[in-house]
This record gives structure tokens, C-alpha cells and sequence, in this order.
């Protein structure tokens, strides 16, 4: 298997994703909407994620690994083809409220529900080729390309916003285009499971701590981007053109930092995963919390590259150990799992971040902060229970 060709693969796929959040708050109100119209737009694409995540990890698993990934990557493009050009046409008319919020539900549903399909069969395929004892290393590698992917994306989104709110989704549209040229690279795999397999469920005990952390971290992540288009407008005070570049700034700086642990510290660090985990959530739980304090540009990207910090340890750490905790057959069900408590993630946490942001442009950044905290202290928990008796404490 080419690694790097998968890895390019989600760079492109999830820099697509990326270039939508900073012009999705000032698309939001160029349209006539308000900020739970986008916290409900991303939950129903969320509960399609979750519903449809686990269906594509199953898939993968009986029907093979490629043409899975190539099926997710079609749905994909031609998803956000339709979405981009959605917007310009909305942007240029007096469409009704209500109109455009049905169909910014529908077209966004489809983009999260064929997005959900690339990480969750790329993980399984790099799972399925990664001996146990390097998941976490590996894992790391995907989440780096993943990471590059914030870099661009939010670039790219907060800088061609200055000649137009819809030209950087063009642009992001034709992304996937060459995730799908490159996904041809890969070498044909045949199905690994022998019969066909049985999703998991969320409450599978060997999963339990792997879905929990994909929910609470997913979670912070969401309030991130949800909330920094809106909080660069209301708190910093920026007009919307500047609000999407100062947004497009801090993901792109979360993105670095994101690169720079998963492709260095990660692989250094001698840490299991399990311990791996409570490190992460600790440093998360503090870079929300330092929004609080954010005055100015140059504290919000402060915050938010100690939340990228974190989080770039937290989420190879629990791919590892969903990896880890099943055989190679159920590699594509076990990815599914984490990937649909994402999902979950998606459906709970918008409609409640952005009815706090409108309480206080803080609060959700607070409850971020709170949940992080309770995972660094159930993984540690976990860590104690199950690892006590190598003596690894």
C-alpha cells in the first residue's frame, strides 16, 4: 500500500471540508440567517453522518477498501459542486428564509454523508497494514495529512473571501476531484472479511473509551469552527470580510500545530496510547479555556493552537486504541464506530454551542474545556484499570 498517496488523499478531502468554516458565519448572515440556522444545518448533517459512518466502515470490510473510497470520494464532489453553486445563486436572489435553509440542510447532509466514508475506510486500511504495536505512529502520519489539510483549507477560505464569500467553495470543489485521481494510485484490496460483518455498536465495551473520546474531543472540536466566524465579528469586533480571515487564520494555525505534533512529538513520545490520551485532553482543556481571556487576534490564535496541541494528541491516540481492541476483519466496523460518535458529536453539540454562543460568545468554549476535562480524567481512569498490572503506571 502507498501510504503517502492515502495520506494526500485525506489532505485534500478534509482542506475541502476546512475552507468551508471560515466564510460559513458571514454566509450565514449574508443570507438572512441566524447562527442556530447553522448549528442546525450541521446537526442533521451530522446525524446522517452517524447513521451512515458505521454503514461505510461495514462496507469496506466485505466489499473492499478501494472501491468503498472511491464511492465516498464521487458522492463527495459532486456534493460540494452542487453546494458552491448553491450558495451564488442564493447570494444573487430574495430566496425565502425557509427555502434556503431546506436546501442548505439537504446539500450539506449529502457532503457530510459521503465525507464520512474517506477517513473511516482510510483508517481501517491503514489499520489492516500497520502491526499493533506502531497504530499510534501511524495514526499520527494520517492525522498530519489530515492537519496539512487545516492548513490549506482555512487559507485558502479566509483569502479568495476578499474577492467573494463563494468563490473559495469553488475552489474547495474541485479538491476532491484530485483525491479521487490520486485514491486510482491505490493498489486493489480485496475484502478481509471472510463473511460478512456485523457493525458495532457505540456501547461495544472494547470500543468504550475510543468512542468517548471521538465524542467529547469531536465535540470541541465543532465549537471551534462553528464559533469563530461569529466570534471574530462579535468579540473582535471585525467586519465580515476580516472576520473570515481572522477565522481562517486561527483554523490555519490549528492546523500547523496540528502538524507539527502528529508528525514530530507524537512519534517521539514513548507514551502509550491510553496515556497519550489523558495528556491530550488536559492541554485541549486549557486552550479552550484560555478563551476567556482572548482580546485581540493574537490571543485567539494563542487558544487556539494550545487547543490544536492537544487535540492533535488526543485523536491518534484513540484511533490507535479502537484499532487495537479488534482483528483485522473488523477494522472497517471499529473506525465506523468512532467515526459515528463524531457524528453523534455533530448532532448534540451545534444546536447547543451556538444557543450559548448567543447567551455569551464564551460559554461554549467553556463547556469545551469541561468536557475535555472529564475525558482526561475517564482515560486516566481507564489507563489505571487496565494497564495497572503491566506496571506502566
Amino acid at each position: 500500500m502507498s501510504i503517502s498517496w492515502l495520506y494526500l488523499c485525506n489532505a485534500l478531502a478534509l482542506g475541502a471540508m476546512m475552507v468551508f468554516v471560515p466564510v460559513i458565519g458571514p454566509l450565514i448572515r449574508e443570507l438572512g440567517l441566524q447562527e442556530w440556522h447553522s448549528g442546525l444545518v450541521v446537526a442533521i448533517s451530522g446525524a446522517l453522518w452517524m447513521l451512515s459512518a458505521q454503514r461505510w466502515g461495514k462496507a469496506s470490510d466485505n466489499k473492499g477498501r478501494k472501491p468503498v473510497l472511491l464511492l465516498a470520494i464521487c458522492g463527495y464532489l459532486a456534493s460540494y459542486a452542487l453546494l458552491a453553486a448553491f450558495f451564488d445563486m442564493a447570494l444573487d436572489a430574495s430566496w425565502p428564509v425557509l427555502s434556503v435553509l431546506a436546501i442548505l440542510i439537504l446539500l450539506r447532509a449529502l457532503l457530510g454523508v459521503f465525507y464520512a466514508g474517506i477517513p473511516v475506510t482510510s483508517a481501517a486500511l491503514l489499520a489492516e497494514n500497520t502491526p499493533p504495536g506502531r497504530r499510534t505512529q501511524a495514526m499520527a502520519g494520517l492525522g498530519a495529512a489530515n492537519a496539512m489539510g487545516m492548513v490549506v483549507g482555512p487559507l485558502i477560505g479566509g483569502l479568495l473571501a476578499v474577492w467573494g464569500l463563494t468563490l473559495p467553495l469553488y475552489f474547495a470543489a474541485a479538491m476532491p476531484l484530485l483525491a479521487l485521481l490520486i485514491v486510482f494510485k491505490l493498489p486493489d484490496h480485496k475484502p478481509v472479511a471472510q463473511a460478512v460483518q456485523p457493525a458495532l455498536k457505540l456501547t461495544d465495551a472494547r470500543l468504550r473509551l475510543p468512542v468517548l473520546s471521538a465524542l467529547l474531543a469531536m465535540s470541541g472540536v465543532i465549537t471551534a469552527q462553528m464559533c469563530v466566524g461569529f466570534f471574530a465579528m462579535d468579540k473582535l469586533r471585525l467586519p465580515a470580510d476580516a472576520a473570515a480571515q481572522a477565522a481562517g487564520f486561527a483554523m490555519a494555525t490549528v492546523g500547523m500545530v496540528l502538524v507539527l505534533v502528529q508528525a514530530v512529538l507524537v512519534k517521539k513520545l514513548t507514551l502509550s496510547a491510553s496515556r497519550l490520551l489523558v495528556l491530550g485532553a488536559s492541554v485541549a482543556c486549557v486552550g479552550f479555556a484560555l478563551m476567556m481571556l482572548v482580546d485581540g487576534l493574537l490571543m485567539l490564535l494563542l487558544s487556539y493552537a494550545v487547543m490544536a496541541l492537544g487535540l492533535g494528541m488526543v485523536f491518534p491516540a484513540m484511533q490507535a486504541l479502537a484499532a487495537d481492541s479488534v482483528e483485522s476483519a473488523r477494522q472497517g466496523a471499529a473506525a465506523g464506530a468512532v467515526s459515528a460518535a463524531q457524528g453523534l458529536a455533530m448532532v448534540i453539540v451545534p444546536l447547543i454551542c451556538t444557543g450559548l454562543y448567543h447567551l455569551a460568545p464564551v460559554l461554549p468554549y467553556l463547556l469545551a474545556a469541561f468536557m475535555l476535562l472529564l475525558l482526561s480524567l475517564a482515560a486516566w481512569r481507564w489507563h489505571i484499570s487496565t494497564e495497572v498490572v503491566t506496571g506502566e503506571i
